[in-house]
């Protein structure tokens, strides 16, 4: 401890009422360092819970029971509780509430369950993807503290209520845009290591901003799984989703008209030309590639079938599958030229989610297996955290966009009380 820090604690102790101390032991008979464990923690919840109650009189300007400024509408409106982690194990604390819900508390910070220093840490470090031993690595070096591997996960497990809450969170009941995808990592399920998909859900709401709307783990990718995901969507309070940008996972639309029949799906153009190179050979793919583009960069609709048409006159005989997945699928990937160019931009392929998989990756790169399925949770929930902050912003063009979806889709699918702004 640093010498200045010792001798502030020094102080401090010198000016405590021995003989109240002293009284107190006796009277609560505390006899060994559990007791003084339990009285510590008690003493901390009181003194966190009158700092709350302070700092709510300062919010509001006056102290409870005193008269309130008559140019203040505001009130306190009773208490709710909060569970909190400390280095003690959990605690329950009371926090005054106002009328307004205007009060924003610094010593215990609204959505905050930690007030560990240690506790912090190994989370900030954890949520940049740092391993367990390399979180215990740099506490020790930087601080001279020992963290043991199994307080490192308790430490991160604790947060696995909040990431449930976070899971299963209302959602809006429109969103304009959806996009839908799967990314695979390694998990170790009874000693044997597993390729599992992460189900991801990214929404755009009709003010034109995005959120990640929830994240789902399972062994493989399946249309029957995205069916559980689709139904999770609606029982968190979807109601309608505009357009569904997806890849090109057989079952994976009639799953999605089955859980919103009225949602237009828009199948990723990547996708569909990774799925149409398996049918060509590897001499051949350049050619397929600068005569598919004419299809896929069309000006419209009528431009791009007479370029499937001859498409498939060039390549229809001697790679008929490359022409049939396209023509099989073509209601479903020509959707997006009704659209103006910034809806076209939008939803033609599924890269915003690959982008967000993409950042996954870099902050998951240091676990290349993960010791569980709650493991590899944590980390991508750590890492949307981390994304989703940054989205602050409104999508490009929104105002135009939003016009235009309601000219297609209709009042009664897009109200009219959003803004364009």
């Amino acid at each position: 401890m640093p010498r200045k820090r010792k001798e502030e604690n020094e102080q401090i102790l010198g000016n405590v009422d021995r003989n109240f101390i002293k009284q107190y032991i006796k009277e609560n008979g505390i006899k060994d360092w559990n007791d003084v464990e339990d009285i510590s923690k008690k003493l901390v919840k009181i003194m966190l819970e009158e700092m709350l109650k302070a700092e709510m009189d300062y919010e509001l300007g006056y102290e409870k029971y005193s008269r309130k400024p008559e140019d203040n509408d505001n009130y306190r409106n009773g208490y709710s509780k909060k569970t909190v982690i400390t280095k003690n194990g959990e605690m329950e604390l009371t926090v005054p509430r106002d009328r307004n819900g205007e009060f924003e508390p610094q010593i215990v910070k609204k959505r905050q369950r930690h007030i560990s220093v240690i506790e912090d840490l190994v989370l900030s470090l954890y949520s940049k993807g740092l391993s367990v031993r390399d979180i215990r690595d740099h506490i020790k070096e930087i601080y001279d503290v020992e963290v043991s591997p199994e307080k490192i996960s308790m430490i991160t497990n604790s947060v696995m209520p909040l990431i449930n809450d976070w899971r299963n969170r209302p959602l809006e009941e429109i969103y304009a845009i959806v996009y839908l995808d799967a990314s695979f990592y390694s998990v170790k399920e009874d000693g044997v290591v597993k390729r599992k998909a992460i189900y991801n859900v990214i929404g755009i709401n009709l003010d034109g901003y995005k959120d990640i709307l929830g994240i789902y783990i399972e062994k493989t990718e399946s249309s029957r799984f995205w069916m559980n995901v689709l139904n999770d969507l609606k029982a968190r309070g979807v109601k309608d989703i505009l357009i569904a940008s997806v890849d090109g996972l057989n079952g994976f639309v009639d799953a999605i008209h089955t859980a919103f029949p009225n949602a237009e799906v828009q199948m990723c153009i990547v996708h569909q030309l990774r799925n149409t190179f398996k049918y060509v050979p590897h001499k051949h793919r350049k050619a397929v590639v600068k005569d598919l583009k004419p299809i896929y960069q069309a000006p419209s609709l009528e431009a791009a079938e007479a370029a499937l048409e001859d498409f498939e006159k060039k390549w229809g005989e001697t790679h008929p599958l490359a022409v049939q997945i396209w023509k099989n699928n073509w209601d479903k990937l020509s959707a997006y030229f009704k659209y103006s160019e910034p809806i076209r931009r939008l939803i033609y392929t599924t890269n915003p989610i690959e982008n967000v998989h993409r950042q996954f990756r870099k902050i998951t790169k240091n676990k290349s297996v993960f010791p569980t399925d709650d493991s590899l949770i944590k980390a991508i929930y750590f890492a949307a955290m981390r994304i989703t902050e940054k989205w602050t912003t409104r999508i490009r063009d929104w105002g135009q966009i939003l016009n235009e979806l309601r000219i297609y889709f209709g009042d009664d699918r897009v109200p009219i009380y959003r803004t364009n702004d």
